[in-house]
C-alpha cells in the first residue's frame, strides 16, 4: 500500500510539471524567423509559410479604410506569438504598447525604415510597418499586437536583378512579335512606380534607336475585381506608358495603346504567382 501511495505522490509531482512545459512549447513545425529574436516569455502559437504570396502593407500613418497600401509579393511568413502559459499563471502581462515599443526600438537599431505606423493606447488597429533592404532583397514586416499577443507578417521581395535592355526587347519583338514587361504601378492606379522607370527608359531607347519601329502598348490584369474595372485600369496603364514615350520625344503616330483587362491571361489566376504574371504590359510589334 505504501508503494502505491508513493507512486501516486511522484506522479502528481511529475505530470503537472510536464503539462506546464508542453504548454510553453512552440507550435509543431514552427521555427523563428532568423531576422528577429522573440520577446522574452513568448512562444510561437501558430505560423504559416508560403513560397509566393501577396500582402497589402500600409504605407501611410492611418489605420482607417483610407490608408494607402502597397502590395508586396514574394516569400510569405506569418507568426502569432503568445505569452507562455507558465508566465500567465505567474500573473505576467505584456501590454500592446510595451510590445510595440520593443519592436520599434529593434527596427531602429537594425537600421530598418519605418514605413508607416499607428501606435495608440486603446486602438486595436495599431500597427507598425518596417522595411529592410539588403542587396537585391527587400524584407517587409507588419507588426500588430494586443496584450500578451503579437503578430508578424513578413514578405521577402527580391528586387529585379537586371533591367531588360533595349536590344533584348528588339530581339524578342523580331522573334515573337511581342514582349511582356513587368512594369509596376501603384495599386489600383495607372501611376508608374519609380522602380520601373529604368524599364521605361529602355523602351524609349528601343524606339529611339529604331525609327521605323511602330508598336502597340497593351495592358493586362489578373481577375481580381470586375471585368469592367480591370479593362479600364489596363487601358489607363497602357496609355500611361504611351504618354511616357511621347513625353520623351517619340512621335505619337508610331504608337497605339489598348487595355485587355483580364481577357488574355497567360497563367493560372487561382494562384498568387499566376496572377502576378497576368499583371503585365506587352509591347507588340505592328
Amino acid at each position: 500500500m505504501k508503494k502505491v501511495y508513493l507512486l501516486m505522490f511522484f506522479a502528481l509531482l511529475i505530470f503537472p510539471a510536464t503539462f506546464v512545459i508542453a504548454q510553453d512549447e512552440d507550435a509543431e513545425g514552427c521555427t523563428e524567423y532568423p531576422m528577429f529574436n522573440r520577446m522574452t516569455d513568448f512562444k510561437i502559437n501558430s505560423c504559416e509559410l508560403k513560397d509566393f504570396e501577396g500582402y497589402k502593407f500600409k504605407i501611410s500613418n492611418s489605420s482607417g479604410d483610407d490608408a494607402l497600401t502597397e502590395t508586396v509579393e514574394g516569400k510569405y511568413y506569418y507568426y502569432e506569438y503568445t505569452l507562455k502559459d507558465s508566465k500567465k499563471d505567474e500573473g505576467k502581462i505584456y501590454s500592446a504598447l510595451q510590445i510595440f515599443r520593443n519592436f520599434e526600438n529593434a527596427f531602429k537599431q537594425s537600421k530598418a525604415t519605418i514605413v508607416a505606423k499607428v501606435v495608440e493606447v486603446g486602438n486595436s488597429y495599431s500597427f507598425i510597418v518596417a522595411k529592410y533592404v539588403k542587396g537585391n532583397m527587400e524584407t517587409w514586416v507588419n507588426l500588430e499586437a494586443s496584450d500578451n499577443y503579437y503578430y508578424l507578417t513578413i514578405v521577402e521581395r527580391e528586387k529585379m536583378a537586371q533591367v531588360i535592355q533595349a536590344n533584348e526587347m528588339l530581339d524578342a519583338l523580331n522573334k515573337d512579335g511581342f514582349i511582356a514587361l513587368d512594369i509596376l504601378f501603384d495599386t489600383g492606379k495607372s501611376s508608374i512606380k519609380e522602380e520601373s522607370l529604368p524599364i521605361i527608359d529602355q523602351i524609349f531607347e528601343l524606339l529611339n534607336s529604331n525609327s521605323s519601329l511602330n508598336v502597340s502598348i497593351e495592358g493586362h490584369t489578373d481577375n481580381v475585381g470586375t471585368p469592367e474595372s480591370n479593362k479600364t485600369l489596363s487601358d489607363a496603364r497602357a496609355k500611361a506608358v504611351l504618354d511616357a514615350m511621347v513625353s520623351k520625344g517619340i512621335t505619337k503616330t508610331r504608337l497605339s495603346s489598348v487595355g485587355w483587362g483580364q481577357e488574355r491571361p497567360v497563367a493560372d489566376n487561382r494562384t498568387e504567382e499566376g496572377r502576378a504574371k497576368n499583371r503585365r504590359v506587352e509591347i507588340v510589334k505592328k
